[in-house]
């Protein structure tokens, strides 16, 4: 009897320490998920947009909520942020693309009032500014230029290696008209300089690929888009899932005929 007894408590206890085991972890999980600020909640979202898009909302409305209570100028920065990606990728019509970005410029700006030193709150400001005027049209949009000039030279002022800020600058030199200041050798630079700093900010490779495919460079921006492709370990893993490869492959078939 005694025994059996002690055979049964023998194969109880490993199973209670099992069970302690898991109720420790789960625990640390918890305290861990308690912990997170919303920005770094909202970071952890947004790198797995690609996986699933409605994370983009999450993490806006997670910012919005955070910001009504308390604002902070990381918040400002990572919801300027998050406005743009939605713009990008969740928002449907150019109306609701204007109404992100605008929001994100209205937030980037407060947060360089804020914080005016402060790099990534200059790159956010400038960037919606940028995307807002793009989408409203080029012509239209031409006051907000010396707005976003003025925005990437402070930002390269605080921090030459800024790769967004390079990717900003050879944008707008590739897209405004010549006669507005538009200077495809100047955003080449940009764009090789941005390459130069992280050759694997992928979205700075397509960019160059378009600039070459505008000047005939066809050749060039072939093996820009292919290396696009065959990246293994892009900066931005969202980013080049639901961006920057699909871009890449239609640009690539847009030139197959091109010598």
């Amino acid at each position: 009897m005694d025994g059996a007894l002690g055979c049964q408590r023998a194969r109880v206890r490993p199973m209670l320490a099992r069970l302690v085991a898991l109720a420790v972890l789960s625990t640390a999980a918890a305290t861990a998920a308690l912990a997170q600020t919303p920005v770094e909640a909202a970071r952890a979202l947004i790198a797995q947009y690609h996986e699933d898009p409605a994370k983009l909302d999450r993490a806006r409305d997670l910012l919005e909520a955070a910001l009504a209570k308390d604002r902070q100028v990381e918040t400002m920065i990572m919801l300027s942020y998050v406005h743009f990606l939605w713009g990008d990728i969740r928002a449907k019509t150019d109306d609701e693309k204007l109404a992100a970005y605008d929001r994100g410029r209205q937030v980037g700006e407060r947060a360089v009032e804020l914080a005016p030193k402060n790099a990534e709150a200059h790159v956010w400001y400038a960037i919606n500014t940028g995307r807002y005027g793009q989408t409203k049209g080029i012509m239209r949009s031409l006051f907000l230029l010396p707005t976003v000039k003025r925005e990437i030279d402070t930002i390269l002022s605080l921090d030459p290696k800024n790769v967004r800020a390079h990717s900003l600058a050879g944008n707008v030199y590739m897209e405004v008209p010549r006669l507005a200041g538009g200077d495809r050798a100047r955003a080449e630079d940009y764009f090789k300089k941005g390459l130069a700093i992280d050759p694997r900010f992928t979205v700075l490779r397509v960019d160059l690929a378009r600039l070459y495919i505008a000047t005939g460079r066809y050749p060039e921006a072939r093996q820009e888009l292919t290396r696009v492709l065959d990246e293994r370990a892009p900066r931005i893993v969202a980013d080049w899932t639901v961006k920057d490869a699909p871009r890449a492959r239609t640009l690539l078939e847009s030139i197959k005929d091109k010598r």
